[in-house]
């Protein structure tokens, strides 16, 4: 019995099948984590760079028409029209648009003003709208779905609601009448 068992083992250790099996079993979840890891990063690099453009074509249009006070759900709407590729854009975007000093430097909350699902609606923090010569500081925060929550990436980003959140923020005089 001792001799079968030995011989079985000495066979098992110079034996090499299955020895693919199991580098594809150690290698397979590193290289499907940094594929998943790469498309996530894709995705949340496309949905700021359009959260960007976005901020920057309406303040361009803010800036350039001085008599007209938008409000925050016409600024919010027409943010979410130049970011089509944000998904529920119009549930998940908080703006805030403040008055600042030009020569006492720029002053803002630390942490921006998100939306939250797992709070009532809040009211809008602060937006205040602008007089000619103002310089005004307009930031938005859109919360975002991760395309893989489980991944390693979608995990890490994730809060407790499982969104992560971008902000994009532009500085503005507005022109004079």
């Amino acid at each position: 019995m001792k001799r079968r068992l030995s011989n079985f083992l000495r066979r098992f250790r110079r034996g090499e099948d299955g020895n693919a099996t199991v580098e594809f079993v150690i290698v397979f979840p590193a290289v499907i984590g940094v594929m998943l890891a790469g498309v996530e990063l894709t995705f949340m690099t496309l949905n700021h760079a359009m959260l960007e453009r976005a901020v920057d074509v309406v303040v361009r249009d803010l800036r350039l028409n001085t008599g007209s006070n938008p409000s925050h759900n016409e600024l919010k709407s027409k943010i979410c029209e130049k970011a089509v590729f944000i998904r529920g854009c119009s549930s998940n975007l908080k703006l805030e648009m403040i008055r600042q000093d030009p020569f006492a430097g720029i002053t803002l909350p630390a942490d921006p003003d998100c939306t939250d699902l797992s709070a009532e609606v809040r009211p809008v923090r602060n937006f205040e709208n602008g007089q000619a010569n103002e310089l005004m500081v307009l930031r938005a925060c859109a919360k975002i779905d991760p395309i893989f929550p489980t991944s390693t990436l979608g995990a890490t980003l994730a809060n407790d609601e499982g969104q992560y959140s971008l902000t994009a923020m532009s500085v503005f005089v507005q022109e004079p009448l």
